[in-house]
């Protein structure tokens, strides 16, 4: 069987609940075709780049598939038909990875406290060392 993941957006008015529903929904349309899914993530609720469907923002989230080829399909016309998923994506991929999505990491490392930057000095610019002064301004028409 090939691996995939997955990836679909749903539209901003529907809750996590109804998201993780749906995600259930088409994990049981590809189990049925006889594939399996791996790790299931939920991205949340972000900002769209431009607007779908006069969406501004969408819930997103991610599946790992092992599935046949028909089983995907099958999923993917489902989706078609469902007005609460406004995109989706599947790619074939080599190896599905390990530990979290990339995504996941940004949210983590976005969540850390900014502590380092505490530690910079605050104030005037630093010193110019030896540079000089910049001298007199020239008119404008000596620039040209």
């Amino acid at each position: 069987m090939a691996l995939y993941e997955h990836v679909l957006l749903a539209r901003q008015d529907v809750s996590s609940q109804q998201v993780e529903a749906l995600v259930e929904q088409y994990k049981g349309v590809i189990e049925a075709n006889g594939g399996k899914v791996g790790r299931i993530e939920h991205w949340g609720l972000k900002s769209l780049t431009y607007r779908i469907k006069k969406n501004r923002k969408a819930h997103y989230a991610l599946m790992d598939i092992d599935a046949p080829a028909p089983a995907v399909k099958e999923m993917e016309r489902q989706m078609a038909f469902n007005e609460d998923i406004l995109r989706f994506m599947t790619v074939s991929v080599d190896a599905h990875e390990e530990g979290p999505s990339a995504m996941l990491q940004k949210r983590d490392r976005d969540d850390r406290p900014r502590g380092d930057r505490d530690d910079r000095p605050r104030g005037d610019r630093p010193d110019r060392g030896d540079r000089g002064d910049r001298g007199p301004r020239r008119p404008r028409e000596d620039r040209e």
